[in-house]
């Protein structure tokens, strides 16, 4: 049972966060999550790929509730996540057949240098100056490829890469944060599916379906329903500047530890 409450409090904790930062609580689900797998033993060559999979379906239900908040907010542009869909659901699957294929410890090290750059995004208050319109069809269908699958490999909501595009392309932030939460949805739709196929044939830990492990998706889910709204709740009345920063520290400490156990 104290892995079930694990996940619950995992889960909690990565809602309110996807929420209110829009970025579907990948960035600390998956090292959290491989910690979990590793102290119950679990196969270590597919530790990683497990931490992924079941983050990725964590962020379903995460994502999900987030787009229903801020729609209500009136945040999200559905004009760029219906014309950014279609590419996102193939650059998933790229990205999941890609991860199937390369190593733990390189998803593991590409994971945490990811995790360092949203870190520095986050404490240097990088933010694209807003210079050009959104692109047509094609450009949000090459956008949302990309996007796609940078975010299946390193299994998050794609606000890291979204956020500050739309930035550039000078849409305001709150409307930004919305949209962004809005497309983790068919992120995380397209990159479940993928690691549930390509690890159809992997030995693990039942009860799973490929590389998502559903006692840690069930736990984290029930939560993350319940947080997620208070987060997206909270960014559209609170000043989170200070949290932003406090949230960045703690991704550069998971991902250390991540980068020092692979190397």
């Amino acid at each position: 049972m104290e892995w079930y409450a694990a996940y619950l409090v995992l889960g909690a904790v990565a809602g309110f966060l996807g929420g209110m930062f829009g970025i579907g609580g990948g960035t600390i689900l998956v090292p959290v999550l491989l910690m979990l797998f590793e102290a119950q033993h679990f196969p270590p060559e597919h530790a990683m790929h497990l931490a992924l999979g079941s983050g990725m379906a964590i962020i379903l239900f995460t994502a999900l509730a987030s787009m229903r908040k801020h729609h209500q907010h009136g945040a999200v542009n559905w004009r760029v996540v219906f014309g950014i869909t279609p590419g996102i659901l193939l650059g998933t699957a790229l990205g999941a057949l890609f991860a199937a294929g390369v190593s733990p410890h390189f998803l593991a090290v590409f994971f945490a240098l990811f995790v360092y750059f949203a870190a520095a995004q986050i404490l240097l208050d990088i933010r694209p100056h807003a210079s050009r319109q959104l692109p047509g069809i094609a450009g949000l269908s090459l956008t949302g490829t990309f996007t796609g699958w940078l975010s299946t490999l390193v299994s998050i909501g794609g606000g890291t890469i979204v956020i500050p595009f739309l930035i550039w392309c000078n849409v305001p932030l709150r409307h930004a944060i919305g949209t962004a939460a809005a497309i983790g949805f068919p992120i995380a739709v397209g990159g479940t599916l993928g690691y549930i196929f390509t690890g159809m044939n992997a030995t693990l830990p039942s009860p799973h379906l490929g590389f998502v492990y559903l006692p840690a998706v069930l736990g984290c889910a029930l939560a993350s329903v319940i947080t997620a709204p208070i987060g997206a709740k909270t960014a559209h009345r609170t000043n989170v500047a200070v949290l932003r920063k406090l949230f960045a520290v703690l991704l550069l400490a998971l991902a250390t530890k991540m980068l020092l156990k692979a190397i």
